[in-house]
C-alpha cells in the first residue's frame, strides 16, 4: 500500500512538472487560447462557463494599467517574482503574523493555468518556479493577455471580455476608468464582489485604485505602448 501511494505521488509530481514545461511554449503561440483549472473544473461539473478570448490590443489600456497597479505594480521590472514582497510575507509568517498577498501576475497566471485555488505553502512553493519559467518563456504582453483572459470575475465568468459584457454590457476595449477599477478590485475576491452592483466597500476600493492609476507614471510600457489609445480610454472614464 505504501509503495503504491509513493508511486502515485511520484507520477503526480512528474506530471505537474512536465505539463507546464511542455505547455508554456505552446501558450506563446498567439492563436492558442489557454484555459484555467477552474474552467476545467466547471466543465467537469457541467457548470456554465462564460469566456470570450480577446487579444491584448482589444482590451482597454486603462484596464491593463489599473489591473497591473492593483495586482502587481512591479510587473514590468521583475522576472516573474517580486522577491522583496515575497520575502516580507515569509518573514511575517515566520513571526506568526497575518500574511498579506505577494503573488505577482506571473504567479497568479501559473496558479490559474496549472494549480489549485486553496491557499497553502505547497501551492505557493510551486507557484514560484512556474512563474519564473512562464515569465522567461512568454513576453510580458502575451503573459498579461493570458492572465486577463483566464482570470475569474465571478461564478463561471472568466476573462475581461465576458466580464465586461456581463457587468457593463460593452466590450473590454470600451471600458471606462471607473469600470476598469471595479473589475480590478473584483479580482482578489470574485465570489464576494460584484462590479455590476458594487458594495460600498468595493466602490471605495475602486475609487482609490482609479485615482492611483490616474496619478501613476509610466509603469506599464512593457504591455501598453500606445499612449494615444490609452489617453482616449482614460477620457471615457
Amino acid at each position: 500500500m505504501l509503495r503504491r501511494a509513493l508511486g502515485f505521488l511520484i507520477v503526480t509530481l512528474t506530471v505537474m512538472v512536465a505539463l507546464p514545461i511542455a505547455l508554456v511554449p505552446v501558450y506563446a503561440i498567439p492563436f492558442v487560447h489557454p484555459v484555467s483549472t477552474l474552467m476545467i473544473g466547471d466543465w467537469l461539473r457541467f457548470r456554465s462557463v462564460q469566456r470570450d478570448w480577446v487579444p491584448i490590443e482589444n482590451i482597454s489600456p486603462v484596464l491593463i494599467r489599473t489591473v497591473m497597479l492593483s495586482e502587481d505594480g512591479q510587473y514590468c521590472s521583475h522576472r516573474g517574482v517580486d522577491w522583496r514582497e515575497l520575502n516580507g510575507v515569509i518573514d511575517d509568517a515566520l513571526d506568526g503574523q497575518e500574511t498579506r498577498g505577494a503573488s505577482t501576475i506571473p504567479m497568479q497566471t501559473a496558479k490559474n493555468l496549472f494549480l489549485w485555488t486553496s491557499r497553502s505553502f505547497v501551492r505557493k512553493g510551486l507557484e514560484v518556479p512556474l512563474a519564473l519559467y512562464t515569465d522567461l518563456v512568454l513576453s510580458k504582453s502575451r503573459l498579461m493577455e493570458i492572465y486577463l483572459n483566464v482570470a475569474e470575475f465571478g461564478a463561471g465568468i472568466y476573462g475581461v471580455e465576458a466580464a465586461s459584457w456581463h457587468y457593463f454590457e460593452k466590450p473590454a476595449f470600451a471600458l471606462s476608468s471607473r469600470e476598469a477599477a471595479l473589475l480590478a478590485k473584483t479580482l482578489p475576491a470574485p465570489s464576494r464582489r460584484d462590479p455590476g452592483k458594487p458594495s460600498r466597500q468595493l466602490a471605495q476600493l475602486a475609487r482609490g485604485i482609479e485615482a492611483r492609476a490616474r496619478a501613476a507614471g509610466d509603469f506599464s510600457a512593457c504591455v501598453v505602448a500606445n499612449g494615444a489609445t490609452e489617453a482616449r480610454a482614460e477620457e471615457r472614464g
